[in-house]
């Protein structure tokens, strides 16, 4: 554990309660990407079920029991208790083109060709992409409310913190892990317009909108 880490998940902690007090507070998904918070709890769910046989510590489980609730939570208000606010027009990128290449690379290149290890590889390259969804929707309606971009602004910054954790955990323990350091380099790239947005427009209190993202 060190500070970038630390912050980091709580970056990442903060983005989902942003998510969901906006989803509650005004009785609407209008704006967000099921697709994309469908993606994200597949992340999740494939990534922490070494819940069932592996212990690290207890700020590990409940770090990870507080964000499968909270995922599962938004699934079900989005696609449920809310439904009939959610933009399926404009919420129209195709996940098989990110779930196909995602599951083969996960075959192709992980640490050890073993169940476990498999669906938590699948999980790191999956998240590195389930932003796009988000980021495709936003482009198609042109703007994004300010709530919203509070919320890709919190999880940008949570894979530039963990970026900053893998430098540091390379300096002071000599571990790196090619896999989450080139998947979070990428994730952090499709947030890199979106950044320089946020910075130039929303912190102005100007409308945010995107270009297509792909």
């Amino acid at each position: 554990m060190n500070i970038f880490r630390i912050l980091g998940d709580v970056s990442h902690l903060l983005a989902m309660i942003i998510l969901l007090v906006k989803i509650w507070r005004s009785k609407s998904c209008a704006g967000i990407s099921g697709k994309s918070q469908i993606l994200f709890t597949l992340v999740f769910t494939t990534r922490y079920l070494d819940l069932f046989t592996t212990f690290i510590s207890i700020y590990n489980t409940v770090m990870k029991v507080i964000f499968l609730v909270c995922a599962y939570i938004t699934v079900y208000m989005i696609y449920v208790k809310f439904q009939k606010t959610f933009d399926r027009e404009h919420d129209s990128f195709r996940l098989e083109f990110l779930l196909v290449p995602v599951t083969g690379l996960s075959f192709l290149e992980n640490h050890s060709f073993t169940p476990l290890e498999i669906l938590w590889t699948f999980s790191i390259y999956l998240e590195s992409v389930a932003i796009l969804p988000q980021l495709f929707m936003i482009s198609k309606t042109g703007e994004a409310e300010t709530i919203t971009t509070h919320y890709l602004f919190f999880l940008g910054l949570y894979r530039a913190l963990y970026l900053a954790n893998w430098i540091w955990r390379y300096h002071t323990e000599n571990f790196y892990d090619q896999i989450a350091v080139v998947s979070g380099v990428v994730q952090t790239i499709f947030y890199c317009d979106f950044f320089y947005l946020y910075v130039t427009k929303v912190l102005k209190g100007k409308k945010l909108s995107l270009p297509m993202p792909v």
